[in-house]
């Protein structure tokens, strides 16, 4: 069954960008989609309609043949077991959303 494009997900994103000038676009592109929870990785909580815009919007930001994105959607149960040794915390739903 296809999951609904309102259904939020749970997805972890890792870059390793080469350039200083792409990879300050990335970072802030991705800060206005989740959670910065270490140097290049964010925590995402995104529909189907948002996780493929920020993909089309990465594409157009990296260097295919010198960068590296790493999308992996993380299964409610998956999220859960997520274990954090030091500081930090799991992102969680906004309780409010602004339309």
């Amino acid at each position: 069954m296809p999951v609904p494009t309102t259904e939020k997900r749970f997805y972890l994103i890792s870059y390793d960008i080469v350039e200083d000038r792409p990879r300050q676009r990335v970072l802030k592109l991705l800060k206005g989609f989740g959670f910065h929870v270490q140097k290049s990785v964010f925590e995402c909580i995104l529909t189907e309609a948002q996780i493929q815009r920020l993909r089309n919007k990465l594409n157009q930001l990296i260097n295919q043949e010198t960068d590296s994105v790493r999308i992996y959607r993380l299964c409610g149960e998956c999220r859960h077991s997520v274990e954090i040794l030091g500081q930090g915390q799991i992102s969680e739903l906004p309780l409010v959303e602004v339309v």
